[in-house]
């Protein structure tokens, strides 16, 4: 791993599941950008000879400012903004619904931003404002989770969704074993892309002949609010008192979902696996609360989505399939179909090897 592994992280670790809460921004940061800075002068996108332009203004949007996995993703945004000696932004709500972003993006349209990099929470609500941002010559970048490909330039893809969704399977039956059982899904909103896309793949592979003693009863929805996860997971098991495996695929579910299982008659009896960072869950791992779990580095996805916007927004790139730019740490970056841009295979982590990890 590049300089994203062990000591890259410490200052923005997450001190603990209840860290949800405490990881936010300062109140101006969730606030929204006010409509002064209109009267600033945009940077021109285009630049000459291929080159990075320096002094160029990039906002990071994430689902919800105040979520520790955006602290962590939108750092690794700050460092490639500033390593190509651009102007960082961050703003963003306190909630997910869908709607909630379009008046970030309306702002700052209005201040001219030259990129506008954005986890979207509907792929759809935020599309007409992500329009008349382009339309005004700003490139938008998506991370983490798409909008409809109609209103972005690229997206920086975190890994594999099928990938993503079939080992989360794998990796849930492989805890319970040969017997299996029923198993339910906690998932973030119900209109979150990615999540909906992993389901979507977690579906199917169950659907082949050796998950056949598994039985997907629920899937549920925690909206990425820690409380709500918490008590969807309570709900679950007392719904389905035989429940096997929970799989959990949002760093705020399954760590509001490793809570609940730590204090309760469930711990070791119900599996739980998805989509979470080490810090987060290495006590749970090491009580045997979780035994494995997987997830990509956060901080290295919005590295390179920062990179990526700087590209399309300096004019080195334009989005199509094929073209290639320099993403400082990580290298080289080849476009793919439909605008994507992959950052790799997720981790598998657990009580062998989560030590080596500080992020």
């Amino acid at each position: 791993m590049s300089k994203f592994s062990k000591a890259g992280l410490t200052a923005f670790a997450l001190v603990g599941v209840l860290g949800v809460s405490a990881c936010g921004s300062t109140k101006d940061d969730e606030s929204e950008p006010s409509d002064s800075a209109a009267t600033e002068e945009s940077t021109p996108a285009a630049a000459a000879g291929g080159e990075i332009k320096e002094g160029l203004k990039i906002a990071f949007l994430p689902k919800q400012i105040n979520n520790p996995y955006f602290t962590i993703s939108d750092k690794g945004g700050e460092n490639a903004v500033t390593a190509v000696k651009g102007e960082f932004k961050r703003v963003g709500p306190s909630d997910t619904a869908a709607s909630s972003q379009v008046s970030y993006i309306n702002t700052l349209t209005t201040q001219k931003q030259d990129a506008i990099v954005i986890s979207a929470n509907d792929p759809n609500a935020v599309v007409p404002a992500l329009d008349k941002a382009r339309a005004q010559g700003i490139k938008v970048v998506t991370y983490d989770s798409d909008t409809d490909p109609k209103g972005r330039d690229l997206f920086i893809n975190q890994a594999s969704a099928e990938d993503l969704g079939r080992s989360q399977v794998k990796l849930l039956s492989e805890q319970i074993g040969p017997e299996g059982g029923e198993i339910a899904i906690l998932s973030a909103t119900p209109n979150a892309t990615n999540q909906n896309t992993w389901i979507e793949f977690m579906k199917d592979e169950l659907s082949k002949p050796e998950y056949s003693k598994l039985k997907l009863v629920k899937t549920a929805y925690g909206n990425d609010d820690d409380q709500k996860s918490f008590e969807e997971t309570q709900g679950l098991l007392q719904a389905y008192p035989d429940l096997k495996g929970i799989i959990s695929p949002t760093t705020v579910g399954i760590a509001a979902a490793a809570r609940y299982l730590q204090d309760s008659e469930f711990k070791g009896k119900v599996k739980l696996t998805g989509l979470g960072t080490p810090n987060q869950l290495r006590d749970f791992v090491k009580d045997g609360t979780i035994e494995g779990f997987e997830l990509w580095n956060p901080e290295e996805l919005g590295y390179l989505a920062g990179y990526a916007a700087a590209a399309l927004a300096s004019g080195t790139i334009t989005g199509k399939e094929g073209e290639s730019f320099e993403a400082g740490d990580l290298g080289e970056r080849t476009v793919a179909a439909k605008g994507e841009v992959l950052l790799g295979p997720p981790t598998v982590f657990n009580k062998d090897n989560i030590d080596d990890f500080d992020f």
